[in-house]
């Protein structure tokens, strides 16, 4: 099962366990081991290995899941047999595009006896253009867009800005929330900006992700605080509630606060951090 929040999911190479048995004194919401991007393409068999050697080792310590190599490659079903069936919170599977994809991979689980949420990476052009129904799938419990990815697919350049992938962004948080689905925001490659993974963690809470995938334990923490209300907002949230439920019990659908107008819309994401801080 995936942990209640995901504001944190940290990848760790499944070819490297010196990294994978530090995982549990990051504080990460919960752990990827990796058997795609991270695992070179001639030691698939040595990670698959590692993998089932950490999630004995770490299982009951923190959530683990594992990514598998996608169904267009010569590693996927091998990936799947690989699979504990017990020890994992779920398995993520990168660049989803299709339905009928999902529907063999539903297929294959059952037929492997692997019942275990999936986390679904969009980031191709296909899957960020047709992110509603695929996150709208019963197999999806979740998912994530990969920036790199998917300008990588599209054949454009990545910047800092994060103007070229805009759109795109939105399109996944829009279809994750369609879909009532969790959706983790985008890799920060240079790990050693911390300004930049902050921002980013900032940006994508208002968005409305919920969560950031993290390549190093030193941005754990920043996703972690990112994306939960700070004591400020939890304040202002408390007094814009009191005030429209006394303007509400007066007959009035809207009421004036600090220079801000109050009504409906702005009393639900005022509920909403505060149901958050409560989570």
């Amino acid at each position: 099962m995936l942990p209640r929040r995901l504001r944190s999911l940290l990848f760790a190479p499944a070819v490297r366990p010196d990294l994978l048995r530090k995982m549990p004194r990051t504080g990460a919401d919960a752990i990827v081991i990796d058997l795609e991007d991270a695992t070179p393409h001639d030691a698939k068999d040595t990670g698959r290995v590692e993998m089932r050697s950490a999630v004995a080792d770490l299982a009951g310590q923190l959530p683990i899941l594992v990514r598998v190599n996608d169904d267009t490659t010569p590693w996927h079903d091998d990936d799947l047999d690989s699979l504990p069936t017990e020890g994992l919170a779920g398995i993520v599977v990168p660049k989803i595009e299709t339905i009928a994809s999902l529907d063999s991979l539903a297929a294959r689980l059952t037929d492997r006896g692997l019942d275990m949420p999936v986390i679904g990476g969009v980031e191709t052009a296909l899957g960020v253009a047709d992110a509603r129904p695929l996150l709208a799938h019963d197999m999806v419990s979740a998912a994530y867009f990969g920036a790199e990815d998917f300008i990588a697919d599209l054949g454009g350049v990545r910047t800092a800005s994060n103007d070229e992938v805009a759109y795109a962004r939105a399109q996944v948080a829009l279809a994750g929330r369609l879909a009532d689905v969790t959706v983790i925001d985008q890799i920060v490659a240079d790990f050693t900006d911390d300004d930049r993974c902050r921002r980013e963690c900032l940006q994508a809470r208002a968005m409305g992700y919920g969560g950031k995938l993290c390549i190093h334990p030193s941005q754990v923490a920043i996703a972690n605080e990112a994306f939960l209300p700070s004591s400020e907002e939890i304040d202002r949230a408390r007094r814009l509630l009191e005030a429209y439920d006394d303007a509400k019990a007066q007959g009035v659908a809207s009421v004036a606060l600090e220079g801000q107008m109050v009504d409906e819309p702005v009393a639900r994401q005022a509920r909403r951090v505060l149901a958050q801080a409560d989570d």
